[in-house]
């Protein structure tokens, strides 16, 4: 059993109590460290995809339906390694939320919400807590985001098609007509477009 797994068991078994900050502290620099390794996976097969987009251009019909399907690889592989991402990303947000409320214990308990917080199941509080951010820098805005967890609903992940080979001709006649720069159609190939939201958060975090 990973230490996630046992953090987790320890959490539903005995909710907040007995949870120290150490321990939790351990545990974000973790999933810290492999949220950083994915981004930059996923950043090194973006590259990829771009450079194999470049070379389709002016290419002939065959080696255009190769690069589709190494860049059509490479979309299922970067999906992939975001869905892990989405993983570890709910599991950092659930740790860094069990940090600051926390240490905010006794001052919750002052005005009632620590009891407020124990009575939720704790496969809901999990899944609550691993949906919102909170700040941490400010009791009062730590409280108002709390709040918030007892009106929460999860929202559901939603697959689109994938038109991938068909979109890739479109912007490759693009670029060969005159009628767009190469850098501009590759800046706003969106292939999917859960994947174009995804890499414009993961850039903007990057920085």
């Amino acid at each position: 059993m990973g230490f996630w797994d046992s953090l987790l068991g320890r959490f539903q078994k005995n909710p907040l109590e007995k949870l120290s900050i150490r321990d939790l502290e351990g545990e974000r620099i973790r999933l810290k460290s492999k949220l950083d390794r994915i981004k930059k996976e996923i950043k090194s097969l973006d590259r990829q995809k771009r450079q194999l987009f470049k070379e389709g251009i002016g290419a002939d019909t065959l080696t255009k339906k190769m690069l589709a399907q190494d860049i059509k690889s490479i979309e299922m592989e970067m999906r992939l390694k975001y869905r892990s991402f989405q993983t570890y990303q709910k599991q950092f947000n659930f740790v860094n939320n069990l940090l600051i409320v926390k240490k905010y214990e006794k001052e919750l308990k002052n005005i009632g919400m620590w009891n407020k917080i124990k009575s939720i199941p704790p496969e809901l509080l999990e899944a609550k807590l691993s949906d919102i951010i909170l700040d941490g820098k400010e009791f009062d805005q730590t409280v108002e985001n709390l709040n918030k967890v007892f009106e929460m609903r999860m929202d559901e992940f939603e697959e689109e098609g994938d038109e991938v080979e068909k979109k890739l001709f479109e912007a490759w006649g693009q670029v060969e007509r005159g009628e767009m720069d190469s850098e501009d159609v590759i800046n706003n190939l969106d292939l999917d477009e859960e994947d174009r939201e995804v890499f414009k958060k993961l850039e903007k975090e990057s920085k």
